[in-house]
């Protein structure tokens, strides 16, 4: 049976009754009974055996789930498989964080230490946002797009826009050219702000007023041709000509609906590849500075 989006990803945080969410737990009391277990006399610092030991755990940790992050996009097939690497990816995420604060020891200061500590907390609060985004956000792709793929939507507007030029060939002149230049001047997608806006930069060529020319004019979620097709409709004398103008006017109703879910699509989507631009560039940032840290520790000091 396949695994819907939106369920997927919801059950991922509760894949087999929440075990790495109980692995994160065991591993943060030990941790926290690690630091605990100094000698009064032994100041807590990530030179101790404690701090030695908590930031083995913790560089292990780090490596581990960057691999894992690059591992478990190999799994194309299993939703359980992948269900449980992600499900990991996340628990054991979380609980780095109080992993090598302790390592810490709670000491910050302007170094290469703290740069390293710094770039992981930053990376696992986007892997919460992260989380955040691929929870929310594919349910309401679902049902922008009406259980349907993108693929479908991008089908049905040239199927409009086919039946849209054919009509164009049966009405007047001025009509036809407005709508062959609505349908030419669509615009859907783009740079990176237009997907993650949404906004519609369409455009039409509209008759000029007492003249021959024409202008263009912006056509945003189609209203503007709306607005010259039922112009037209209303001056009409009917016959086939207004029947025309009629079907002219729905098929644009249909199209601007599918466009519209097209573009918030897109922008949703948008939003997903920009938390990955930022989140995977920190990983590895943060592996060259924790690279950095170690290579400091044991030749430096």
């Amino acid at each position: 049976m396949r695994v819907a989006p939106a369920e997927f990803h919801r059950s991922l945080l509760a894949y087999r009754q929440y075990r790495y969410a109980w692995w994160a737990l065991v591993l943060m009391l030990v941790s926290l009974a690690i630091y605990a277990w100094a000698p009064e006399a032994q100041p807590r610092n990530g030179g101790s055996w404690q701090g030695y030991t908590l930031g083995t755990v913790g560089a292990l940790l780090i490596v581990w789930l960057l691999w894992l992050g690059i591992r478990k996009r190999k799994y194309a097939t299993g939703s359980g498989t992948l269900q449980g690497w992600v499900s990991a990816h996340v628990y054991l995420g979380a609980a780095l964080l109080l992993v090598a604060t302790l390592h810490a020891a709670f000491q910050v200061g302007w170094n290469l230490h703290t740069l390293a500590y710094g770039l992981m907390v930053v990376v696992i609060l986007s892997g919460f946002v992260g989380l955040w985004a691929y929870v929310s956000l594919p349910s309401q792709m679902a049902r922008n797009r009406g259980n349907q793929s993108r693929d479908d939507l991008l089908a049905q507007v040239a199927e409009v826009d086919g039946q849209c030029l054919k009509l164009a060939r049966q009405v007047h002149p001025e009509v036809s050219d407005t709508v062959r230049s609505a349908v030419a001047r669509t615009q859907v997608g783009g740079g990176l702000w237009r997907q993650l806006s949404g906004r519609d930069r369409s455009a039409v060529e509209l008759p000029g007023e007492g003249t021959t020319s024409q202008r263009l004019v912006r056509n945003r979620e189609q209203r503007r041709v709306v607005r010259f097709l039922a112009e037209r409709l209303a001056r009409s004398p009917g016959g086939q000509e207004a029947i025309r103008l009629q079907e002219l006017l729905w098929l644009f109703a249909r199209r601007k609906t599918l466009l519209r879910s097209l573009r918030q699509d897109i922008r949703l989507q948008g939003w997903l590849r920009l938390w990955l631009f930022v989140h995977v560039p920190l990983s590895l940032a943060l592996l060259i500075a924790l690279c950095a840290h170690i290579f400091s520790v044991f030749f430096y000091w």
